[in-house]
């Protein structure tokens, strides 16, 4: 808000008021330089970017684009946040994720800023038994424990709560999860569980332990399924409700079945889409609890974890800015705990330094960025609340579709959850294929010559049930074709850039196929002659006049000189002796796996 001096003086008094329309018809002139005859709100959408969901990001947003008020972090419907005080006191939890039992590792992490733990349970990650030495020298009742243990979920839990009374921690002082996911579990594996066991740790947690709760909400799967936005928060509803459905049946009130829950989603590096979600997220559960009768229960604890969709294996170093971009989102979005993957997550077993540059992200971020001294940052920007308004929207539409189906359950036992995610995957699968979505390091400025840091084999995770999806996974079957090929013949596949015409006609072409044909680990060549390159394809690199002159001409000496296959870097034309094109836009995968089977990379 904007607070006028005494005497009213206000800064844009000597300007003449401007309308919108106005503004659109400057954006039009703009576009018209391009080529683009448009006028009025079409000016306006032609540089609106479409989202998943049926979303869309407009370029200008005013106070006209109106949303639900959020009201004030710690009263519902908890858009600004939970709690009044937010994170303001200390930032956010510090939550680090530990699979296996590696040194000193866990200790390592309290020492230096971490302040909770998340403990991978199971027979090939932490063994139950080996629970007590993975925590041996923790503070139990300092360091907050959160179990993920699968199928393991009540042999752990019990395991936890007996350290708990052997290292003398006080019921009230116990702080933490136990994990408890039945349904995220059964959309990893397809492997159905029992809910009694789950319902008698909710039931001993809220009578015996206040400040630990019994279950997590996990949205991952459905993430990693290759779901959007609103599927997440769809999926996480129907599964929240579930839930609550089973806990008040076991006998729980509504406020002590709220209080059980804690949810769990993926933070990406769209940074406005993750803090809208979020907020989005805490706004629907504070309907569901709005309706169940327990409006005061309905402030949603949420643990954000950087997604695993966007951490690639090539050039991994880049993940580090991925997920600070996501962490620092994930904060802005009023997340209570926040657990930052190291950048060789997609590589295998974290080192300490991987380990240390994922906890000092929040740390700089908390201590020396001092993001977490406002509540809700992005609170009162117009764009922000609409999209968080329509994400709620998108959101509880998709919680309907699932309710109508039964419920989570009958959602995945019959395919049709999965179906959905698989749909949404495909269609960002198409843009991730004609780089419409780049991946930096993989589909666009791509590094052949790098070595990737070894590292050890991670724990197998939990499959049979939903797949798991990567943004490079396409990309990096490419890069694995070429590496064989590498190991079997000593060399990579090779394309000679034949360049016409000077530096200035040729330069922003030859780039351009350069990075597409090194995404598919095909190595492009431009020195020297095609008959030196050891290439058998070859791509044309100039400008459209001079391929008018010259590109057929060109074409046949190189046909005749034993190219197999002529590119040629541009739009499609009606060009001799010319097989086929490579243009902005074009199905990148497809061209180089197509490439690479004529080069009998296999």
């Amino acid at each position: 808000m904007t607070v006028l001096p005494d005497d009213g003086l206000s800064l844009a008094a000597e300007f003449p008021a401007t309308t919108h329309e106005q503004w659109q018809r400057l954006v039009a002139g703009v576009l018209r330089k391009s080529n683009k005859d448009v006028k009025g709100p079409q000016a306006e959408e032609a540089l609106s970017t479409a989202l998943e969901d049926g979303l869309r990001t407009r370029p200008l947003y005013t106070a006209h684009d109106t949303a639900p008020p959020p009201g004030f972090p710690g009263f519902a419907p908890f858009v600004r946040g939970g709690r009044p005080e937010g994170n303001t006191v200390g930032g956010w939890d510090v939550r680090q994720r530990h699979a296996t039992l590696v040194g000193d590792a866990v200790l390592g992490d309290l020492e230096n800023g971490v302040t909770s733990l998340w403990l991978t349970v199971g027979p090939d990650a932490i063994p139950v038994a080996s629970l007590a030495r993975a925590l041996d020298g923790v503070y139990l009742d300092l360091a907050p424990v959160v179990l993920d243990a699968g199928q393991e979920v009540e042999p752990a839990a019990r395991e936890l709560l007996r350290l708990y009374e052997e290292r003398g921690v006080a019921r009230e002082a116990a702080r933490g999860n136990l994990g408890a996911d039945p349904l995220g579990h059964e959309a990893r594996t397809g492997e159905e569980s029992a809910f009694a066991p789950v319902a008698e740790l909710a039931r001993l947690c809220a009578e015996q332990y206040p400040g630990l709760r019994a279950l997590t909400v996990d949205a991952l799967p459905y993430h990693e399924a290759g779901g959007s936005a609103a599927q997440e928060l769809g999926a996480s509803l129907a599964t929240g409700v579930a839930y609550l459905r089973e806990l008040t049946e076991a006998g729980l009130s509504v406020e002590q079945a709220c209080a059980q829950l804690e949810f769990r989603y993926a933070a990406t590096a769209d940074q406005f889409l993750t803090i809208a979600k979020l907020r989005a997220a805490r706004r629907l559960w504070a309907r569901v609890a709005e309706v169940s009768g327990a409006p005061a229960a309905g402030a949603q604890v949420q643990h954000a974890v950087t997604s695993p969709v966007m951490m690639s294996r090539r050039d991994p170093w880049v993940n580090m800015l991925r997920t600070t971009v996501a962490t620092l989102a994930a904060g802005v979005g009023g997340a209570d705990s926040v657990t930052v993957l190291p950048f060789d997550h997609a590589l295998g077993l974290p080192d300490a330094f991987a380990r240390r540059i994922a906890r000092n992200t929040s740390t700089i971020l908390v201590e020396e960025s001092h993001l977490a001294r406002v509540i809700d940052p992005a609170g009162g920007s117009w764009y922000v609340e609409r999209l968080t308004d329509e994400l709620a929207h998108a959101g509880w539409e998709f919680f309907q579709w699932i309710e109508g189906l039964g419920g989570p359950a009958p959602a995945l036992r019959s395919g049709r959850l999965g179906e959905a995610l698989a749909t949404t995957w495909a269609a960002r699968s198409a843009k991730l294929a004609k780089r419409r979505e780049p991946i930096t390091g993989v589909s666009e400025f791509p590094n052949l010559a790098e070595r990737l840091p070894h590292r050890e084999p991670a724990p197998v995770p939990p499959s049979g049930g939903l797949p798991r999806v990567r943004r490079d996974e396409a990309y990096e079957a490419l890069r694995a074709r070429s590496d064989a090929h590498l190991a079997a013949t000593g060399s990579r596949p090779r394309v000679f850039l034949a360049t016409i015409g000077p530096a200035a006609a040729h330069s922003a072409r030859t780039t351009f196929v350069s990075n597409l044909f090194q995404a598919g680990g095909i190595e492009p060549v431009t020195d020297g002659t095609f008959a030196d390159s050891g290439a058998t394809e070859v791509c044309l690199c100039s400008s459209d006049t001079l391929y008018e002159e010259q590109a057929a001409t060109v074409a046949a000496e190189l046909k005749a000189a034993g190219a197999s296959h002529v590119f040629l870097a541009g739009r499609p034309g009606q060009y001799t002796d010319v097989d086929a094109y490579v243009f902005a836009g074009c199905d990148a995968v497809a061209v180089l796996s197509a490439t690479l089977d004529r080069m009998g990379a296999s």
